[in-house]
């Protein structure tokens, strides 16, 4: 199938009778990034064990939206497809009331975490599995050798945060890799700040719910772009971060080529390895992303989620393979196996994976408040275009006010699609 990478994988379960499902081969069609080869590797344990074989069938992020949803509203639709949770989302964006199974009985769910059950359910039932690490997020990680050579300390501020930046430029280090080139990154600059919004705009998350104002109605919105755009206009960013590629993170953080880049805690290790022994983990840290003065930690109670289609042949069989990988031993084998995940959204008695640092950070701060694009009807269907605009505005061609109106726009045709009554 054009515009899929095969990603040869296998089956699982290790309740189910594989006696009449061995040989049946079912699909799992996924977003770039969202199926890790440890999970691969889970599915060729499964395969083992069930006879049953999975075909991981990966798409590039920009594709991947309209791919699927015209496969599932053309009724063939892969046995399980992967789509963003969040309660509004899985309504408006995947329909999964009519496009995937009710799993409210299946045995994971009395080990699901709440928050993330609450994101992936309608109307009491649950729709999704939700398979990515949900108790970190990404904030900047620095180098601590670059900084302390450079005498930065951790910057408080947009202010401090632009000078330590300059600082940097002028002693001859590129600041931050900022990897434009995969089309989702850059946005969770503008993001992740969900709960500094909030406390500068209190009833901001309401309001754009109930359609009592639009993004282009709040100049905190329209500020945050503006810092965005001002780091990558001064040349923060380096000269090619408009094609620089996430997976180049962890060779250009252990080369110390760059001082910082924005990532999730678990990553830092790929960092250490990619150094060649220069750096280990201590040499790393994390502040946050310092937009409008952000104090406030992000949190991220959702993310890339497993669904059952309703129209698939092997609903049994897909549904073994979702209990496989939610069980204690594959949640620990994901945890131990995947640097990107230091815990899994189950309560299975697995040992998550945090060093001291990060677990002193995350317990360091008073206040925290969720990533917008969680929280925000309307938004997060709109990633990859929203990433494209935020592009627009690096290169000129869109200015901060022409990105809210977009984003405005795109809120207002999703949501009369939806049938919302709050935008008749």
């Amino acid at each position: 199938m054009t515009g899929f990478v095969g990603c040869g994988g296998s089956g699982n379960s290790d309740k189910g009778d594989s006696g009449d499902s061995s040989g049946t081969t079912i699909t799992l069609m996924a977003s770039q990034d969202w199926v890790y080869d440890a999970e691969m590797e889970l599915g060729k344990q499964f395969e083992e064990e069930t006879g049953i074989k999975v075909d991981y069938q990966i798409v590039p992020a920009d594709q991947y939206y309209n791919m699927l949803m015209t496969k599932l509203n053309s009724g063939e639709g892969p046995d399980i497809f992967g789509g963003q949770a969040g309660s509004f989302d899985i309504v408006s964006q995947y329909n999964v009331v009519e496009n995937a199974v009710d799993l409210s009985d299946q045995p994971w769910v009395e080990t699901y975490d709440e928050a993330a059950k609450e994101q992936t359910s309608v109307d009491g039932k649950v729709y999704g599995a939700t398979y990515f690490d949900t108790t970190t997020h990404y904030y900047m990680i620095y180098n601590k050798k670059i900084f302390e050579e450079n005498e930065i300390e951790v910057p408080t501020s947009f202010d401090e945060f632009t000078a330590a930046c300059q600082k940097l430029m002028d002693n001859g280090v590129t600041p931050i890799y900022e990897p434009c080139g995969d089309g989702w990154h850059q946005t969770m600059w503008f993001t992740s700040i969900g709960g500094k919004y909030e406390e500068l705009v209190p009833g901001i998350v309401d309001q754009l719910n109930n359609n009592e104002i639009k993004f282009a109605d709040v100049p905190e919105l329209k500020e945050a772009l503006d810092q965005l755009n001002e780091l990558a206009q001064s040349g923060y960013f380096g000269d090619n971060y408009l094609s620089d590629a996430y997976s180049d993170t962890a060779m250009y953080m252990g080369t110390g080529e760059f001082a910082m880049t924005m990532d999730k805690p678990g990553q830092i290790s790929t960092y250490v390895d990619a150094s060649g022994g220069t750096y280990t983990e201590d040499d790393f840290g994390m502040f946050l992303v310092p937009l409008l003065d952000n104090d406030i930690l992000n949190v991220h109670p959702v993310g890339p989620t497993r669904f059952v289609y309703s129209g698939s042949e092997h609903i049994e069989e897909a549904e073994q393979y979702l209990d496989y990988i939610t069980s204690a031993d594959s949640v620990q084998y994901m945890i131990d196996n995947e640097s990107k995940i230091e815990n899994l959204p189950y309560d299975v008695g697995q040992t998550p994976s945090y060093s001291a640092s990060t677990e002193e950070f995350l317990d360091s701060f008073d206040k925290q408040g969720t990533v917008f694009q969680d929280t925000i009807k309307y938004l997060n269907p709109q990633w990859t275009e929203l990433t494209q605009d935020i592009v627009s505005m690096f290169i000129g061609d869109m200015t901060s006010d022409d990105v809210l109106n977009a984003i405005d726009s795109r809120r207002a045709t999703q949501a009369e699609a939806a049938g919302d009554e709050l935008w008749q």
